[in-house]
C-alpha cells in the first residue's frame, strides 16, 4: 500500500502542527490543525485508533509533535514538511 492508499484507507490521520495562520495559507487536504504549543492539551482531538502522520513547515515541529504523541501511546510517523508530504500523496 502506498502513502496515498494508506491515508485514503481511513486508518491514518494527518495532524498539522503549524500555527492557524500558517495552516490557512495552505495545507494537506483532510489534515487537522493542532498547533504544537497546544498539542499536549489537545490530545483528546487526536484519534488513538488511527496511525498519525505529523507535518509542519520543515519537519522540526512535526518531529517534536511525534515525540509528544509517541510518549502518549500513539502510533505516529513524522511526515516532515507539509508541502513535501502533499507532493507524495
Amino acid at each position: 500500500m502506498n502513502l496515498q492508499e494508506w491515508i485514503n484507507s481511513a486508518e491514518v490521520s494527518i495532524v498539522d502542527v503549524r500555527t492557524p495562520e500558517e495552516f490557512a495559507g495552505g495545507n494537506v487536504t483532510g489534515s487537522v490543525n493542532i498547533p504544537l504549543q497546544s498539542l499536549q492539551a489537545s490530545l483528546s482531538k487526536v484519534p488513538k485508533n488511527k496511525a498519525i502522520i505529523t507535518c509542519c513547515a520543515s519537519g522540526m515541529r512535526s518531529g517534536s509533535a511525534k515525540s509528544i504523541l509517541k510518549a502518549a501511546g500513539y502510533n505516529v510517523h513524522n511526515g516532515g514538511g507539509w508541502m513535501s508530504l502533499k507532493s507524495k500523496i
